[in-house]
């Protein structure tokens, strides 16, 4: 990737994450950063019906008064939306990231990405949004409406950044998981780091040669890349790879019907990406 990074920071802990995972991508691709942050109009706190009895001229010395009032809170929001944005560029420019554009939007931010993904080669999320306490059992409410809108690859930011050097890359030979090999393999974002391609299930002969291949492209890109079969479910036997084999990055695709595939958007690969600890990216 050396074009755009659209990346979306909202104010909430997982924006500073979302902003040192953009510097760490940018000083590996030299990609252009676009921050954005969205005001979702459907958001704002709609005044409550209070005409009842009310005698008219009341009721509409009311409705003023509550009219400016909205007014001042979409002032409000809009003043916080550029201080958010003001920081994340001052973070990202302390990382000495040159050259960021940042974008106020007033609509759904699934319309906005939809909108501007076109320019884009990859997404950039917090795993978390606002409305989501850090140690909540879900993630963020637009995570997975993002995830099913993007054609483009989707970095999901964790909480806190640490330095990337190890890769896996949950494998089933599919179409997706068979791009997720070829990103990885050729995508300069990945240069210099370690790769692991893992499987969950019975090491069949089939296995084996599709493993072969996946790090046959690998290694022709440059990486040192192992292979590896999992026993047990592959949402378990994953999640105590990246747990236990001092893993830094996940990379999986994000539909299909295979075992693996189908964990993602779906309560398994929820749960999954929730308990992982690392930044996820997740393939179309």
């Amino acid at each position: 990737m050396s074009g755009i990074l659209m990346a979306l920071v909202d104010g909430s802990a997982y924006s500073e994450s979302v902003c040192r995972h953009a510097a760490w991508i940018w000083r590996r691709t030299g990609a252009q950063v676009k921050l954005y942050h969205v005001l979702d109009p459907r958001r704002a706190p709609a005044p409550p019906d209070l005409s009842g009895s009310i005698r008219l001229g009341a009721r509409t010395n009311l409705l003023e008064k509550l009219s400016a009032l909205d007014e001042q809170h979409a002032k409000l929001a809009q003043a916080q939306g550029r201080a958010i944005l003001e920081d994340a560029q001052a973070l990202l420019e302390a990382e000495g990231v040159k050259d960021v554009i940042t974008r106020l939007r007033h609509d759904d931010i699934v319309a906005t990405v939809e909108r501007k993904e076109g320019v884009a080669d990859m997404i950039l999320i917090g795993k978390r949004g606002e409305a989501a306490g850090l140690d909540k059992p879900h993630l963020g409410s637009n995570f997975e409406r993002i995830v099913r809108a993007s054609h483009k690859p989707v970095f999901v930011a964790n909480r806190a950044f640490s330095p990337i050097e190890r890769v896996l890359i949950a494998y089933d030979g599919g179409a997706s998981s068979m791009k997720a090999v070829d990103y990885v393999a050729r995508d300069p974002l990945f240069a210099g780091l370690k790769v692991i391609v893992a499987t969950a299930g019975q090491e069949t002969a089939e296995v084996t040669r599709s493993l072969e291949n996946a790090r046959a492209t690998l290694t022709a890109g440059g990486h040192e890349a192992e292979t590896r079969v999992l026993k047990g479910a592959p949402e378990k036997a994953l999640a105590e790879l990246v747990e236990g084999g001092g893993i830094d990055l996940l990379v999986m695709g994000a539909y299909g019907h295979s075992r693996i595939r189908t964990l993602v958007i779906g309560s398994t690969t929820t749960e999954m990406i929730r308990s992982c600890k690392v930044p996820v990216v997740l393939m179309r």
